[in-house]
């Protein structure tokens, strides 16, 4: 499995799109949120100050995540997804590796991530990691969140 990280492309966008809706389809719902930010990536992730990243297997892509600017120093980890063919491959891990070690690069602060206790793989994963739970605000941005974590950096 020969598996590489790159940043984003705008020829990736559909591919960013796609494998978000079909994860959010999948465990819950669209919110119209999430139509606005994944119909346009470089307006509301890239040209704030974030970055989308994908693992690419072979010419295929086969997961993604995004680090999406809250304000300087601080920025949500975001619309990570992995195809179903390519799960239990540890492909998310990858893709976290990749974006905290990006994040530390930058000299940013802390990463956030709003998430739902109901996804139990994935919670664990962000606590291997080293975040933590803080309180989340009444007027979070998404419906679905019902935890929210933190990694400082």
């Amino acid at each position: 499995m020969n598996i590489e990280i790159i940043p984003f492309s705008s020829q990736f966008a559909r591919d960013f799109q796609e494998l978000n809706l079909a994860w959010l389809k999948k465990y819950f719902w669209v919110e119209d949120h999430d139509r606005e930010v994944l119909g346009n990536p470089e307006k509301y992730i890239i040209e704030p100050g974030g970055n989308i990243f994908f693992a690419k297997e072979d010419e295929h892509i086969i997961g993604t995540v995004a680090l999406m600017k809250i304000e300087d120093g601080i920025f949500e980890l975001t619309k990570m997804a992995v195809t179903p063919e390519a799960q239990g491959k540890k492909i998310g891990q990858k893709l976290m590796e990749h974006t905290l070690k990006y994040a530390k690069e930058k000299g940013w602060k802390s990463v956030i991530i709003y998430s739902n206790r109901k996804l139990e793989n994935a919670i664990y994963i962000y606590q291997k990691y080293g975040f933590q739970e803080i309180p989340i605000e009444e007027n979070n941005p998404y419906a679905r969140g019902d935890i929210k974590m933190k990694l400082e950096l």
